[in-house]
């Protein structure tokens, strides 16, 4: 079964090239409901923006903590 966590990101240009070149590997967010998301940085390369990544985001995971879907609201 899936779960559903949301949360918000306002990251610059120059954070979000760090991840995109591969210098962080991990990204740490918080949900909406408080409860600490950590992720692969590479699921955010295709909401890299020329001002950097901003937005609302779902983020879709199993009972196992695999994530299934990441996407903008």
């Amino acid at each position: 079964m899936a779960r559903e966590l949301r949360f918000i990101l306002d990251m610059t240009r120059e954070e979000a090239l760090n991840y995109y070149q591969g210098h962080i590997r991990f990204i740490v967010v918080t949900a909406k409901n408080g409860q600490r998301i950590q992720f692969p940085a590479e699921n955010l390369r295709p909401f890299i923006e020329q001002d950097g990544i901003h937005g609302y985001f779902s983020l879709q995971f199993d009972d196992d903590n695999k994530l299934l879907e990441l996407k903008r609201l």
